[in-house]
């Protein structure tokens, strides 16, 4: 029979056994199917490589420019006087420099930050220069990631320092460099918008606030470059950070208009809510800025939730839809493998299936949206109670809540604080959001999938089941607890001449013996709420450095709390404005051509008017006493001031004796 075959085909037509042949779908010809959504890797016009070797090499030639116009002071006796130094990129203590900016360049900084993380070459350029480099490993490539943190803050260096150069050429150079930054940028997103990296569209959404800062900032300087020809140079560059401290002042020290207690009763509900609602949402006040530092921190709170929130969106709910849409009656198979059976038609699985998994879609979306809600109005809080803390700061008060003593120098502990505290707060709030998402989603899924879907669809009642079975266990519990509260209102209390007194003290101790072991049930439930609550405030809290998250006495032991602390100290020592304003008037008398314009000679009296609290025909309220209490509220102000204690003559090198505020004790 095998040779009849054999000898029945004609050499011509030989049979072909290859596996490959047997199943018709596949497509011919060696090609295979593409997944569903996989992008393919852009080839721009200009390679990414180039493009970051010519942005590299103009900040290098940028900086170089800067430093020319930069005198730095002497750096030992007879060196380095008056010779080229190099541009500081935000001056972090001064009042008077532009806001916007320094949070511009921060913003643009992290963000650069986040699409760092997923890409694989971390410094582009080094392809260019050095040919082994794209054969790397992944654990040299992780090395040279974290060298590429230190790239990205030179790149945006020059960016930063063309705004604190107070010069007409830095003011060009930086509208050049803002420019090509931002023309980079959108020209690589335009060519190419989607990447194969997590998302399609990730890369895109995350340079949206680069986009917005660059954007800004090429707007800036233009404006700049052509007030600085509209006026004369340093018209009003000085008297800028005098004029703040001095509305601080003004303001500290005008008189409160106190508010009758009848004009308070009138207020209607809308009144007190939004009294209410000021007291816990940042506006700001006359005569009061943050310090730069806040703003920045404020500034990159807000872009770390748009980051972690969207990296949260894309990593999970695209694979949710995908995997919903690609549901069929094979699923059934596959819960009957678990010994879940939903229902006899498979259509109806199929159905019960992509509804469920919507509805975790819902759960998840609506945690991350619940999320992002609180840790933004706690950013907001916080902006309040900063605030507040370097008011009493600048009064004098203490904001240890500890019972050692603190002192209010500045030190190598409180300096390294005071240089960490922005990207401390950035890396707590990036923290604080995601652990918040993973207890709001699992919250949420257990409340919709245990309760609401179950009481919407009378099936699969198991936690009402549970309930029931052990209902008797329950309704022990709350008879206890409640008969144990009216016991203590209405038969172990009594009132005699109006002072509260136990009664009936040997019902009192035989109750509390017999209810022993019910009350340790009890506790066990208290003690079980207490932890989801100490949880749930931690982590919503987490982002909150002005709070510690630890009891009282312990609170210094918060390292969140300790960075916080010691920041507000460098912040009070260095830029008080009580001493900045006192420093002006005393450049304003020595050198009366740096007083501004627009200060009328009566303005200088508006201090001794403000300290008036009598009638000017009272008695001791002639001139003399209004400069004798003005002059006396001055000192008393600089006297409670933590950054002249170092100054005064205990605290100076040599000093001898005994001294208290000048006067031998």
């Amino acid at each position: 029979m095998s040779s009849q075959a054999a000898g029945n085909q004609t050499p011509d037509a030989t049979e072909d056994y290859s596996y490959g042949s047997w199943y018709i779908d596949e497509p011919q010809g060696g090609m295979e199917p593409k997944p569903e959504g996989t992008v393919i890797l852009c080839q721009a016009s200009v390679s990414p490589n180039l493009f970051h070797a010519c942005l590299a090499s103009l900040s290098v030639l940028v900086l170089l420019l800067l430093a020319l116009l930069v005198r730095r002071r002497q750096l030992w006796p007879h060196c380095g006087y008056s010779r080229p130094g190099l541009p500081s990129p935000v001056d972090f203590l001064a009042e008077d420099e532009p806001r916007m900016v320094p949070a511009a360049v921060f913003m643009v900084l992290f963000s650069s930050l986040c699409l760092l993380l997923p890409d694989e070459d971390s410094l582009p350029f080094l392809t260019l220069i050095w040919t082994p480099f794209q054969g790397t490993s992944a654990a040299e490539r992780g090395l040279w990631k974290m060298l590429a943190l230190l790239y990205y803050p030179l790149l945006y260096y020059p960016l930063a320092a063309c705004a604190t150069t107070r010069h007409r050429a830095a003011s060009l150079l930086g509208s050049m460099l803002s420019w090509v930054h931002f023309g980079v940028q959108v020209w690589q997103k335009v060519e190419c918008p989607q990447a194969p990296k997590i998302y399609k569209f990730y890369s895109l959404l995350a340079s949206l606030p680069l986009f917005l800062g660059l954007g800004f900032l090429s707007i800036w300087y233009p404006v700049q470059l052509v007030r600085s020809f509209s006026r004369r140079s340093g018209a009003d560059s000085q008297g800028l950070q005098g004029s703040l401290a001095e509305e601080y002042l003004k303001d500290l020290l005008r008189r409160k208009k106190l508010e009758s207690s009848s004009h308070t009763s009138k207020r209607n509900f809308l009144s007190r809510a939004w009294i209410c609602f000021k007291h816990h949402i940042y506006i700001p006040q006359q005569g009061f800025r943050l310090p730069l530092k806040l703003v920045i921190s404020a500034t990159l709170s807000g872009t770390a939730i748009y980051q972690v929130a969207l990296l949260l969106v894309v990593s999970v709910v695209p694979t949710m839809q995908t995997v919903r849409s690609g549901i069929t009656t094979d699923v059934s198979y596959l819960l009957a493998g678990f010994g879940i059976v939903l229902s006899d038609d498979k259509q109806e699985v199929v159905e019960l299936v992509k509804y469920h998994l919507w509805a975790l879609e819902v759960c998840y979306i609506s945690a991350l949206v619940l999320s992002c809600s609180l840790t933004f109005f706690v950013q907001i809080h916080s902006l309040v109670r900063h605030r507040a803390n370097l008011r009493a700061l600048y009064r004098g008060a203490a904001l240890d809540l500890d019972t050692r003593p603190q002192s209010s120098h500045a030190s190598r502990e409180v300096i390294f604080c005071w240089m960490s505290f922005s990207a401390y707060q950035t890396a707590f709030t990036c923290l604080g959001l995601l652990i918040q998402q993973i207890i709001f989603f699992l919250g949420t899924t257990a409340l919709t999938f245990l309760v609401f879907i179950p009481v919407l669809h009378g099936r699969n009642l198991l936690l009402l089941r549970a309930l029931a079975y052990s209902w008797p266990f329950w309704l022990i519990l709350v008879i206890a607890v409640t008969l144990q509260n009216m016991a203590a209102h209405w038969a172990f209390l009594d009132t005699h001449h109006g002072r509260p007194e136990l009664t009936n003290r040997r019902a009192l101790y035989a109750v509390t013996f017999l209810l022993f072991q019910i009350n340790t049930l009890v506790g066990i439930l208290v003690a079980s709420c207490r932890v989801l609550l100490s949880a749930l405030h931690n982590a919503i809290h987490l982002c909150q450095m002005d709070l510690s998250l630890l009891p009282p006495r312990v609170a210094t032991f918060d390292p969140g709390y300790h960075i916080y602390r010691n920041f507000l100290k460098i912040e009070v020592s260095q830029s008080h404005p009580a001493v900045t304003a006192f420093c002006t008037l005393l450049l304003r008398e020595q050198r009366p051509q740096l007083r501004p314009p627009v200060l009328r000679p009566e303005d200088e009296e508006e201090g001794v008017q403000l300290l008036q609290t009598k009638e000017p025909t009272a008695k001791g309220a002639g001139p003399r006493a209004s400069h004798s209490r003005a002059r006396w509220g001055l000192a008393y102000t600089l006297l409670h001031n933590p950054a002249l204690q170092a100054f005064r003559k205990p605290a100076l090198p040599g000093a001898s004796g005994n001294w208290v505020n000048g006067a031998q004790a």
